[in-house]
């Protein structure tokens, strides 16, 4: 399926009728779109699965579609309440992947303007409430693929900025590397309509907020994230993937993060990483085959992603599924960490 969660068909789906998948959420990770990483954080699969399948029940409850069935212990679909043990397989209902074409390096996206219903929508729908360090909307705004007006400011932002209004951006789903587009570029290769696309927008803001209001009660600050999309067989748009985990989103606390950012500050102080910037420019497509391994994470920062990713869903979902200390303890270690 990819690089950190594998996929079991159980149903196929058809232009006319979802399918049913299993999601299993492995320990596996990855960064800058390398694919997998090195290292395996113990447990993260089954934090991750513990923490989306909380707010894709929370989003039900509200009447918002999502693919969501249920969780899956001893090979039975349950609900997160019904759960004895944390599970890292996730049931949930498919719909169609239909993937751009790849002509003379460009891909032509016009198969989605005949697709009527049932499909994945080919973005990645990013909310930004601020824009911390490290954030890619600084390289985008120094490369000048981004003005600050598409932002809606009127001056250069900083890092750690918090916007008055969250932003919503836009990049690709289903190519090789991700690629930012605008909200014209968006629109035009999704197959959406322009009440649809708004809808889409309305809905990722909304969600952006639940998030938000769930993580100010464990004392973290939601900086940003991202969610995916798909329109059922009625086409309705139906919120896919995962959400609201260390993976989808950027957290602080107190201004430390608390997600993969924090591997991603660690191999951006590596050789390997100024080998990655560089092959990316070479060749968009093929850069992967230009570097060398990545390092391995030193043991007690691997130790301490296991456990922050542990703690997390035990707070969010105010339920103890690991043996793990509170996060408060967890993010003071890793402050002294990243500050040697």
């Amino acid at each position: 399926m990819g690089s950190v969660k594998d996929l079991i068909i159980l149903e196929n789906p058809t232009e006319n009728s979802l399918g049913k998948g299993r999601f299993v959420f492995s320990d596996r990770y990855s960064v800058f779109d390398y694919g997998e990483m090195p290292d395996h954080i113990e447990d993260k699969g089954k934090a991750i699965c513990i923490v989306t399948s909380f707010f894709f029940e929370k989003l039900e409850n509200l009447g918002i579609k999502t693919h969501y069935i249920g969780v899956v212990e001893e090979d039975k679909v349950k609900s997160l309440s019904e759960l004895k043990n944390p599970s890292n397989i996730l049931e949930f209902k498919m719909v169609r992947v239909v993937k751009p074409e790849l002509k003379d390096n460009i891909y032509d996206y016009s198969i989605f303007q005949n697709l009527n219903n049932n499909f994945l929508i080919p973005l990645e729908v990013i909310y930004r409430n601020s824009l911390p360090e490290g954030s890619s909307v600084f390289k985008r705004l120094k490369e000048g693929s981004l003005k600050i007006e598409d932002l809606g400011l009127n001056k250069m932002p900083t890092p750690g900025e918090k916007l008055e209004k969250p932003i919503v951006d836009f990049s690709t789903k289903l190519e090789v590397n991700d690629r930012y587009l605008s909200k014209e570029e968006a629109q035009k290769l999704s197959g959406l309509t322009k009440d649809e696309f708004e809808k889409l927008i309305n809905l990722t803001l909304f969600i952006d907020d639940l998030i938000t209001h769930e993580a100010e009660k464990i004392n973290l600050v939601n900086e940003d994230g991202k969610f995916e999309y798909a329109l059922d067989i009625n086409r309705n748009i139906m919120v896919v993937d995962a959400i609201g985990t260390l993976d989808e989103c950027r957290f602080t606390y107190n201004g430390i993060p608390i997600s993969k950012e924090i591997a991603r500050i660690y191999y951006r102080k590596t050789e390997w990483y100024k080998e990655v910037e560089e092959a990316k420019k070479k060749d968009r497509f093929n850069w992967k085959s230009l570097v060398n391994t990545p390092p391995h994470l030193p043991k007690e920062l691997k130790e301490l992603i296991s456990s922050i990713y542990k703690s997390y869903a035990n707070e969010i979902t105010q339920r103890e599924w690991f043996d793990t200390p509170p996060m408060k303890d967890l993010l003071n270690r890793l402050q002294e960490l990243l500050l040697q």
